[in-house]
C-alpha cells in the first residue's frame, strides 16, 4: 500500500499567524490519520527576506502546538537539484529564454484584457532570432525562462474542491527563473514533492492555477502527479485576509499569551467545518475523526472571542499533571495541585495565575470601602483558628452574618475585594484555606 506523505512548506521571511498554522494543522492530522509521513520543508530561496530567526520561529512554534515532523529539510540546500531539473526541460525543449521587460508584460496584459481574451503570455520570444537575442543581451538584458504548457487540459479530482479542469490556453506558460537566477515556487515545490515522493499536496485556494501548471511540470519531469486538496483562505474577525507580518495573530504571540496549544489546534482544526469545538477535543481525537472532505467552500473567519471561550474550557477541564510543567514556568508558586483545582476552574487564559499566586501565597493591595472598614475589622475578630479547610468559608462567613446583620452582596463582596483585590474570581471557599488565617487577617485589617 502506499505511505501517505504530506508536507507544510512555510518561508522563513516572517512569522507564521494563524492561517498558515491552519493547513499544518490539517497537513499534519491528514498524515496522522492515514499513518502517514509530515515533512517539514523550509522555503528559503528568498534569500534577501529569509532568516534563521524566522526559521527557528517556525519550528519553535510547530513543537509548541504538538505538530512534530517526520522529515524535514530547506530549499537553499538543493539549488544543484534544481538545475538538474532545468537542464532537463531545456533537452526536451519545455523551458525557453524570454526577454520582455516588466513593463512591456504589463502592457502586453492590458492590451489582452482589453481585447476582452485571458492575459496569456504570447510566446513572442520563441520566434526571437539569434540577432534579436545579442541584440537584448548587449543592452544588459537577462533572460527569465518559462515552462511551455502543452496545448491540452488539466484537470483533478480535488479533495476539498471537487472535480477542477482548466482548459487550455487559459493559463500562461510559468516563469521558473527569474532574470536573476532566482528560482521560483512552481519548480522548486514540484522537484521536491516529486524528489521525496509526497502522495497529497493539502494548501490554500490561492494555489490552485499554481497547480493547473505543476500537474504539467511533474509529468514534465517524470514524477508521479500526488493529489491535491485546494481549501479557501482564513478570514480575519474583520473579513480581511491574514498577513504573516500580523503580529497580534501570530503563534509567537500566543505562545507568549500564553495560549493553550491544545485549544488553539482544536479550534483551527474544526474551523470550516460543521463541527465545533467542545473543549473535550485532545489530538488523538481529532486525528481518529480528521475528514479532508468535511470542509465547507465558504472562507472561514477567526473569531478571537470563540477561540478565547474554547481555550478557558480547556483550561478548566486540564488535569494538573498535564499543565504543570507551564505553571511552573509561569510562576514557581503555581506549582501546586491545590492551587490549580482552586484557580483552573475561573481561568480565561494563564496570563492571570501569577496575580492569583499573588493572592494565595504573597502580598496583595485589598481593595476596602471606607463604609467597609469596621465590618472587616469585626470579620478579621471572627476568623476561626486552627486549620482551614472547604468548610471554613462556610463556617466564617456564617459567624460574621450573625455578627453583622449582613447577606448577600453586602456581605460577601466587601470580603472578597479585601482577600483577593478583585469583585470577581475562584470560589472564596477553596482559596481560603490557601490564603490562611494570617494573610487574610492582614488583608481585612
Amino acid at each position: 500500500m502506499m505511505t501517505v506523505k504530506v508536507r507544510f512548506a512555510p518561508s522563513p521571511t516572517g512569522k507564521i499567524h494563524v492561517g498558515n498554522v491552519r493547513v499544518a494543522i490539517m497537513n499534519w492530522l491528514f498524515a496522522r490519520s492515514q499513518g502517514g509521513i509530515f515533512q517539514l520543508r523550509i522555503d528559503d530561496t528568498d534569500e534577501e527576506r529569509s532568516t534563521a530567526e524566522y526559521e527557528q520561529g517556525i519550528r519553535d512554534d510547530l513543537i509548541w502546538l504538538g505538530l512534530g515532523w517526520d522529515e524535514t529539510f530547506k530549499q537553499s540546500d538543493r539549488y544543484d537539484r534544481y538545475n538538474e531539473a532545468l537542464d532537463k526541460l531545456k533537452a526536451d525543449g519545455r523551458l525557453y529564454a524570454c526577454y520582455e521587460t516588466p513593463d512591456e508584460l504589463e502592457l502586453k496584459r492590458k492590451i489582452k484584457l482589453g481585447q476582452g481574451k485571458p492575459p496569456v503570455y504570447d510566446r513572442a520570444a520563441l520566434e526571437l532570432t539569434d540577432e534579436q537575442i545579442a541584440a537584448y543581451e548587449a543592452e544588459g538584458r537577462r533572460p527569465h525562462w518559462r515552462f511551455k504548457l502543452l496545448d491540452e487540459p488539466v484537470s483533478w479530482e480535488d479533495l476539498g474542491r471537487g472535480h477542477t479542469h482548466f482548459e487550455a490556453g487559459h493559463l500562461s506558460d510559468p516563469v521558473l527563473v527569474r532574470e536573476d537566477g532566482r528560482f521560483l515556487y512552481t519548480i522548486s515545490s514540484v522537484v521536491d514533492d516529486g524528489d521525496h515522493d509526497v502522495t497529497h499536496i493539502i494548501r490554500g485556494e490561492d494555489h490552485v492555477v499554481n497547480t493547473a501548471v505543476q500537474v504539467q511540470l511533474f509529468e514534465a519531469l517524470g514524477f508521479k502527479v500526488p493529489g491535491f486538496g485546494h481549501y479557501p483562505l482564513m478570514m480575519g474577525a474583520d473579513g480581511k485576509g491574514l498577513s504573516k507580518r500580523l503580529g497580534s495573530l501570530s503563534i509567537e504571540d500566543m505562545r507568549k499569551d500564553k495560549m493553550s496549544a491544545q485549544a488553539l489546534v482544536a479550534y483551527l482544526a474544526r474551523l470550516g467545518t460543521s463541527t465545533a469545538p467542545t473543549g473535550e477535543d485532545e489530538m488523538q481525537a481529532l486525528i481518529d475523526t480528521f475528514d479532508a472532505g468535511a470542509y465547507g467552500r465558504a472562507s472561514p473567519r477567526y473569531e478571537p472571542h470563540e477561540l478565547e471561550t474554547i481555550n478557558a474550557k480547556f483550561l478548566h477541564q486540564t488535569p494538573f499533571a498535564h499543565i504543570r510543567e507551564t505553571l511552573a514556568e509561569i510562576d514557581s508558586r503555581a506549582d501546586n495541585e491545590t492551587f490549580w483545582a482552586a484557580v483552573s476552574g475561573n481561568l480565561e487564559n494563564l496570563n492571570a495565575v501569577s496575580y492569583w499566586a499573588d493572592v494565595c501565597f504573597g502580598e496583595i493591595e485589598p481593595v476596602i470601602a471606607d463604609d467597609d472598614k469596621e465590618f472587616l475589622l469585626k470579620a478579621a475578630e471572627l476568623l476561626p483558628d486552627g486549620d482551614y479547610d472547604e468548610t471554613t468559608w462556610k463556617t466564617w462567613t456564617g459567624a460574621v452574618k450573625d455578627a453583622t446583620d449582613r447577606k448577600g452582596k453586602t456581605l460577601f463582596l466587601p470580603l472578597r475585594k479585601a482577600l483577593t483585590g478583585k469583585e470577581n474570581g475562584p470560589e472564596l471557599r477553596d482559596l481560603l484555606p490557601i490564603i490562611g488565617k494570617e494573610r487574610a487577617s492582614s488583608r481585612l485589617k
